[in-house]
């Protein structure tokens, strides 16, 4: 590289790490295999190098050696070497001449990319300090920070250099230990506790990892049954803290896409006091309503359940969200109120269903990458009423795409008491006594349809529903 050539740019890099990395590239081609999956051209600082290493790529993609000579021959139409005012041939075999073949290919590859992710941060930082300063109205601050964390997130995502694959060998002692992790623990389940006794049988207790989708037609509960579930798993976080068994308290985030953290709050309310939510929301409660409501806000103080109730949200913010609330509350399970509600980065409304596909492997990418359990409420098809038996199917998600492959467990809630309490006979005095036997059978029972699990059985079971609280309970 000429005097006049040389890199002037204050930016973070590394010449020489890359002349170096090239070089020994050049110099033993399956060198490739060492940093082939974690190295991109776009993280060289000059533009040549990155050239060099994309043709380097490209020919043993096509099962050629890769020299100087086959190098030089691959950019033989293209002038890539003009700005360094040297002749190819000349540059590509001081490259090899010059690589210190002792040096860790790997450690050169892991300065590259730093220095690479430096100068974006720059990059990010300039752009962004603009747009703040251009003050749009359409353009709230808050949307400015969410749209840098994602481009922040997306910078963090670009390079793997934790190789997440195992040998068979390191696999199987990871499950062993869990197991003797579990066969130590004096917890009946291995996963987060639903709080439901049929239900921690048939799941162990949702998994780490796990997508969870809760699915029923309108007015079955599924919203009350995420919120049961939110609760009573917070509590467990709340008590395994102060036995000692965790030591940072775990919490729950409970995304509501569809009602506002106060209605939120009074269904919680209403659940653990017992008082019909509806009297609650209109103030019409007793003295003894009152001090059974106090009470149970103060026990609430320490349940570590937080609300984000806002509209209109995307997959992305979710993440962004549940990213930074890991980090700061130890985020342990996630409930997203419903699936249908969130946006989709594409906003492909002509094909809905690719776009809710979009979502699900969302959420299972969240679950994955946080590895923690995620919960979401999702709607069903119109199908199920038109058929004599309205118990549901996996055929009736709605708009379904990717939400059966995505799921790890798909749940329904099914209650026959909504539908037969729409039948009621008008004349016929039989009939009548007949239909109060059924809905005496069925009053206050909801059935748990486990359609889908991918790690365990299916199967039906039964819990009591409060409609007047919106509470889940075991039968027994």
């Amino acid at each position: 590289m000429t005097e006049e050539n040389k890199v002037t740019d204050t930016r973070p890099h590394n010449i020489e790490a890359e002349q170096n990395l090239l070089g020994l590239l050049l110099s033993n081609n399956e060198n490739i295999n060492k940093i082939g999956d974690i190295m991109r051209e776009e993280y060289f600082y000059l533009p040549l190098h990155g050239k060099i290493y994309q043709g380097i790529s490209k020919l043993m993609d096509r099962g050629m050696v890769s020299d100087p000579i086959t190098i030089k021959n691959y950019f033989a139409k293209e002038e890539i070497f003009k700005e360094i005012q040297m002749d190819s041939y000349e540059y590509l075999l001081k490259l090899v001449a010059d690589a210190q073949l002792n040096t860790d290919i790997k450690t050169l590859a892991k300065n590259i990319y730093d220095t690479y992710l430096r100068r974006q941060i720059i990059n990010l930082s300039e752009e962004y300090v603009v747009k703040a300063k251009e003050e749009k109205v359409d353009e709230k601050g808050e949307d400015l920070i969410e749209s840098m964390e994602h481009e922040l997130y997306k910078l963090a995502s670009s390079g793997d250099y934790d190789n997440k694959v195992y040998s068979l060998v390191d696999s199987v002692k990871g499950a062993l230990g869990r197991i003797e992790k579990a066969l130590k623990s004096t917890k009946e389940i291995s996963g987060v506790t639903t709080g439901y006794i049929e239900l921690n049988r048939f799941t162990g207790g949702f998994q780490n990892s796990d997508l969870i989708i809760i699915a029923g037609r309108p007015s079955m509960g599924k919203t009350a049954l995420a919120v049961n579930i939110a609760l009573r798993a917070a509590k467990e976080f709340a008590k395994e803290y102060e036995l000692g068994e965790t030591k940072n308290k775990k919490s729950v985030c409970f995304f509501s896409l569809e009602m506002s953290a106060e209605q939120l709050a009074s269904r919680i309310l209403s659940m653990e006091t017992k008082i019909d939510g509806s009297k609650i929301r209109v103030g019409k409660i007793n003295k003894e309503e009152l001090k059974n409501l106090s009470q149970q806000i103060i026990n609430l103080n320490d349940v570590p359940i937080m609300i984000d109730d806002t509209p209109d949200l995307t997959i992305s913010a979710i993440r962004t969200k549940a990213r930074r609330m890991k980090r700061q509350h130890n985020l342990g399970m996630i409930v997203v109120d419903y699936l249908q509600l969130i946006n989709s980065v594409s906003k492909n409304k002509e094909n809905r269903v690719q776009e809710i596909a979009e979502i699900s492997q969302g959420l299972k990418a969240i679950a994955k990458e946080l590895d923690i359990p995620v919960i979401t409420a999702s709607q069903l098809s119109r199908a199920v009423e038109s058929r004599e038996d309205k118990r549901p199917l996996l055929s009736d998600l709605r708009e379904s795409g990717n939400i059966e492959q995505d799921a790890d467990i798909v749940m329904f809630i099914y209650r026959e008491q909504y539908y037969l309490g729409r039948k009621i006979p008008s004349s016929d005095e039989k009939k009548l006594l007949e239909w109060q036997e059924k809905m005496e059978k069925v009053e206050n029972i909801a059935e748990i349809i486990i359609a889908k699990q991918r790690n365990g059985p299916v199967g039906n079971f039964n819990l009591r529903y409060d409609n007047k609280t919106t509470g889940f309970e075991n039968l027994a």
